[in-house]
Parts: structure tokens; sequence; C-alpha cells
């Protein structure tokens, strides 16, 4: 979509991003109608799905259980609401105007009580660097809860599909990460890389109208930091193609290659050959990833590295 041009109905949420999951053999996309949980595969789709890895924590990772807590509470509220818009076709119509002109800064969704939540809730570029430069075209100049979306945008979700991946490997992954972090200091690395690989994904295209949701860049940057912990653990996997049956994958492998598939894909989206899969927010896992693995690598490398000094002996 070129910069500028209100996308239709049926685009939107086009960019409501998944985390692939690492070891997605072709693309992933996602089309959303807002009437979750419809969604439309394209392409066949291999995937292996981590069940667990060979770290074990030493604390319990209170603060993962909360944030996939708040996650599926969030997604499970969206549920409740209308996906119906008027039955009266000019209050239909009113609605929809009304609707573009305020809470969806111009994009042209459909006017149901579940596309006004995504609309006030997700990050959508444009909206998000108009707000910080104070040149919204809606309301006041500067509206500050626009600039909290960076945050909000990464408690919602477009599918059962999307929640599950997402909150699956932040099940595996993010006790890990938060017991070397401790639970504070976690609690703020997520929020951090979920909001860190959001402005990088609206830096790649400032214009862009259609909302961004998910988890995904926060769970990359626990992704970022786990590999750089955790290079030699193991994660178990099933190939739900081929067999069920638990194997042990290098968890550095499994990481390593969705980043580069990650890399590959954005790359392409730069360009005309990437069109079909611009849907995906790819620059948001790439952020949310290097955001995680620079910070952990540079700064960070031994914090928690300490463990429970042993119990104290008597010797005879």
């Amino acid at each position: 979509m070129e910069a500028g041009k209100h996308p239709t109905p049926a685009a939107f949420a086009e960019k409501l991003h998944l985390l692939p999951t690492p070891f997605t053999v072709l693309t992933l996309r996602w089309v959303i109608h807002l009437r979750p949980p419809v969604r439309s595969w394209r392409g066949k789709l291999q995937i292996v799905i981590p069940i667990g890895d060979s770290t074990r924590s030493r604390r319990t990772p209170w603060v993962n259980y909360t944030i996939i807590l708040v996650n599926v509470a969030v997604f499970l509220y969206v549920l409740t609401l209308s996906a119906q818009p008027s039955l009266v076709q000019q209050e239909r119509i009113d609605d929809f105007h009304t609707q573009r002109d305020t809470v969806c800064y111009g994009f042209g969704s459909r006017p149901t009580e579940v596309d006004y939540f995504y609309c006030r809730w997700s990050f959508q570029p444009r909206e998000w660097f108009d707000n910080l430069h104070g040149q919204s075209t809606v309301g006041e100049s500067r509206n500050w809860d626009v600039l909290f979306t960076l945050i909000t945008a990464m408690f919602l979700h477009a599918g059962w599909l999307h929640i599950g991946g997402n909150m699956l490997f932040l099940w595996v992954f993010g006790d890990n990460v938060e017991d070397r972090f401790g639970h504070a200091l976690y609690a703020v690395f997520y929020l951090f890389a979920g909001a860190v690989a959001s402005l990088i994904q609206g830096a790649v295209d400032p214009g862009n109208l259609i909302p961004v949701v998910g988890a995904s860049g926060a769970v990359a940057g626990v992704l970022g930091a786990y590999i750089v912990w955790f290079p030699g653990a193991t994660v178990f996997a099933i190939f739900p193609l081929f067999f069920f049956i638990p194997l042990p994958v290098p968890a550095v492998i499994m990481i390593g290659l969705w980043f580069l598939q990650n890399l590959f894909a954005g790359y392409a989206t730069l360009g005309s050959a990437g069109t079909p899969d611009a849907g995906v927010a790819w620059f948001a896992h790439i952020g949310g990833f290097l955001f995680g693995f620079l910070l952990v690598l540079l700064f960070v490398r031994d914090f928690g590295s300490r463990r429970r000094a042993p119990p104290a002996v008597r010797r005879s």
C-alpha cells in the first residue's frame, strides 16, 4: 500500500503482526477482517512447535505468567465485542465516516465495536508520529494516549493462532529470561522490547495507517536475550506435519533460523518483490530481537549469573 492511500476494510490488520513460528518454511500471512477469529492463510505452512527447553529456572516466573494472563484476558474481552455494524444503511455509513475520521485516523475500517477497539488501542505509525510531533489531524495537536499505544498494542492479537503462537513461545523461553533479569527488570525489559520493535517497524514505513498489534516484538526481544544467555540450551519440539514425538533441537539453530528468515523477508519487503508478504511486520520482529540480543550481549550479559551458594557443611 502506498503512503497516504486508505486501505480497504478487507486489508485491515494485514500488519497485525504475528510472530511466525521459528522454522516457518513458507511465508505466513494473516488477513484479518477484525471479526475474531476469522483469518486466512496463504501457502502451506510447516512448523516446528516448541513445547519446552532444557534450561530450568531457579524461581517462579510470576511476571511471565501475568503477561500471558493479561494477553489472554484482553483477547477474550475482544471476543465479547460486537462484530456487526448497524443494520440501518445510513447509520452504518455515518458510523463509518465518524470512526474513520476520528479514532481510526483516516483508516477505513468496518464501523463495529471490534474495529473501534483495535483502532483505539493499536499502534498506527502515521498517527503515532504525527502525535509525537504535535501534528495530529484529530482533536488536539498532541494526544498523549495515542503515544501510549506502543504499550497497549502488544497486548492485542488478531486470532486464536496468533495469540497461541506468541504465548507458547513466551511460556517456553520467557521464564528463563525472567530468572536472569529478576521479576521487576524483566517486566521493564519486556515492555521496552515491544515498544522498540513497534518503533522500528513504524520508522521503516512512518506514513502507514494500518494498525500493528501483537506481542511479537516483545517475544522476539525475549528470544534475543535467551540466545545470549543460553546458547547451549536444547529446545524440545514437535513436527506436526511429520510426527508428534518431541525431539531435541539446539536452541541456537531454531532461533537463528527464525532470525534469518525474518531478516531476509524484511529485506524483501523493501522492494516490489516483497509486496505479497508486506502484511507481516518483519521489522518489528527484527528490531525486537536485536534489542534483546544486543542489550544482554553488551550491557547485562553477566547479570543474574551468580547461583545460590551451596549450604555450608561441617567437615569431620
